[in-house]
C-alpha cells in the first residue's frame, strides 16, 4: 500500500490564527493516482478493458462508415440508378384495355438514348392446381404452383442474367411464337434438370416448352429465378394478353445518369397520343437511399459502442469502490495528516479518470487499426475524421470520471478516527 507522500499540515496564518490548508499539488495528485492504478496492475487493465471496447467501437463505426460510402454510393449508381419501371395503368377507363403497351414497345424504348436493354412483362394467370413438372402426367411436379412470366426478350436482358448453361431466348422465338422457356437454377434442381444436352422439356397444362437456358443469378428484378420465362408472342397465343389486376409492365436498363430523363421521355416514346396509359417509376435517388442506410448502420453501432462504455463505466465503479474499501486505513491515515474531504475525492476522482483515458487512448488505437486493417484487405481508401480521434480519448475520460464519482463521495464521508480503528 503506498504511503502517504503529500505534504499536509497546518499552517499558521498572517495574523496566528491556524487555518487548514493542505497543500495538494497536480504534481502529487498525479502521483498518487499513477501509484494507486500501479498497485494492482491486473486489474487495473481488467477494468479499463470495458472502455477500451466502447471507445474503440465508436471510432470503427465511424471510421468504417466514412469509408464505405463511397462503395455504397457506386453500387447503387450500378443497380439502382440504372433502372426504370413503366407500369401500365390503361388511362382512366382501363377495362376496354388489357394491354396499353405497342408491339414494338422495346424498340420504341430502345431507340431513346441512354438505352441499353428494355422489355415488356406479365404474370401468365394458370388454372387453379397447374404445376410446373417435368412430364405431362405424373408425380414429377414441382409441389407448388410455379409462376410463369411472359416477357418480351429485353426483360431478361435488363434483368442482366448470369446463366448456368444455355442462352437467353432472342426475337427470332419471339417472333416465331416458339414454345421455349428459362428458368433459374433452383426450378431446374427440383425438376431434376442437370444438363441441356439432351433438350430437356418442362411442361405447362401438359403443354411442353424446351428449357434453352438455365439462369442462377440475376442483377435486377430478382423473382425471375423463381419463374418461367416464356417469350411473349408464345403466352399471347396460349393464354391471351394480360388480364385485369394483372396488367404489363416494362422494365429498363440505362446507362449512369440517364435513368431521370429516360422517365420523363418514356410515357410519350410509348404512346404520344395517350401517355396517361402508363406510370413511370424512376430510380430513387441514391444520396438519400444511402444516407438511410447509413443512419441505420450509425444507429446500430452507435447502440452496441453506448452498451460497451455503460459496461466499462460500471467496471470503473466497481472496481474503484473496492479500492476505497481496501484502502480505508490509508484513507483515515491521510485525513489524520490533514487531507480534506475534497482532497480524498480528487484523488480516487483523478485515478478513474486516468482508467478512462487510459482505455480511451487504447480504444482509439484499436479502432483506427480496425478501419486501416478493412481497408487494406478491401482494397479501399481509409477515411477517419480527425474530429473523431481527438474526441475518443475524451470520451474515455470523462466516462471514467463520471464512474468514479459515488466511490470517490463515499470516499470523502470516511471519518479518520472511524478508519483508523479498522
Amino acid at each position: 500500500m503506498p504511503g502517504p507522500k503529500v505534504k499536509w499540515g497546518r499552517r499558521r496564518g498572517a495574523r496566528g490564527t491556524a487555518a487548514d490548508r493542505s497543500r495538494f499539488s497536480p504534481r502529487d495528485l498525479l502521483s498518487e493516482s499513477v501509484a494507486g492504478i500501479l498497485q494492482r496492475p491486473a486489474r487495473s487493465a481488467l477494468t479499463a478493458l470495458g472502455t477500451v471496447l466502447g471507445v474503440g467501437t465508436f471510432v470503427a463505426v465511424l471510421g468504417l462508415t466514412a469509408t464505405t460510402s463511397s462503395q455504397i454510393d457506386s453500387r447503387f449508381n450500378e443497380l439502382t440508378a440504372t433502372e426504370v419501371t413503366v407500369e401500365d395503368t390503361g388511362g382512366e377507363q382501363p377495362e376496354f384495355l388489357s394491354n396499353a403497351f405497342p408491339a414494338d414497345a422495346d424498340r420504341r424504348i430502345g431507340a431513346l438514348g441512354g438505352v441499353r436493354e428494355a422489355g415488356v412483362y406479365w404474370p401468365v394467370r394458370l388454372g387453379p392446381g397447374t404445376v410446373v413438372s417435368a412430364a405431362p402426367v405424373g408425380t414429377e411436379g414441382t409441389g407448388e404452383q410455379t409462376q410463369v412470366v411472359a416477357a418480351s426478350p429485353g426483360v431478361l436482358a435488363a434483368a442482366g442474367p448470369h446463366l448456368a448453361q444455355g442462352r437467353i431466348f432472342d426475337e427470332y422465338h419471339d417472333r416465331r411464337g416458339e414454345n421455349v422457356v428459362v428458368i433459374g437454377a433452383g426450378l431446374a434442381s427440383r425438376l431434376g434438370i442437370t444438363t441441356l444436352e439432351t433438350a430437356p422439356a418442362i411442361f405447362v397444362e401438359d403443354r411442353a416448352f424446351t428449357v434453352i437456358g438455365i439462369v442462377d443469378d440475376v442483377r435486377r428484378k430478382a423473382d425471375l429465378l423463381l419463374s418461367v420465362v416464356v417469350p411473349r408472342t408464345t403466352a399471347e397465343e396460349i393464354w391471351g394478353g394480360p388480364e385485369a389486376g394483372q396488367r404489363a409492365k416494362m422494365l429498363i436498363s440505362t446507362e449512369l445518369g440517364a435513368a431521370r430523363q429516360i422517365a420523363d421521355e418514356a410515357a410519350l416514346a410509348l404512346d404520344p397520343a395517350h401517355p396517361d396509359h402508363f406510370k413511370v417509376v424512376p430510380p430513387p435517388d441514391p444520396r438519400s437511399l444511402r444516407g438511410d442506410v447509413t443512419s441505420d448502420l450509425n444507429q446500430l453501432f452507435m447502440l452496441m459502442a453506448g452498451i460497451c462504455l455503460v459496461i466499462g463505466a460500471v467496471g470503473i465503479a466497481n472496481t474503484t469502490l473496492v479500492a476505497v474499501l481496501e484502502r480505508t486505513g490509508e484513507i483515515g491515515l491521510r485525513r489524520a495528516l490533514g487531507a480534506r474531504g475534497r482532497h480524498v475525492t480528487v484523488q480516487f476522482l483523478a485515478e478513474s479518470g486516468a482508467l478512462g483515458a487510459l482505455g480511451g487512448l487504447v480504444g482509439t488505437s484499436l479502432g483506427t487499426v480496425t478501419v486501416v486493417g478493412m481497408a487494406v484487405v478491401r482494397d479501399w481508401t481509409p477515411v477517419i475524421h480527425p474530429a473523431t480521434v481527438v474526441a475518443a480519448p475524451a470520451i474515455g475520460l470523462v466516462t471514467g470520471v463520471l464512474a468514479g464519482l459515488y466511490p470517490a463521495w463515499r470516499a470523502s464521508r470516511i471519518q479518520p478516527a472511524e478508519a483508523l480503528r479498522r
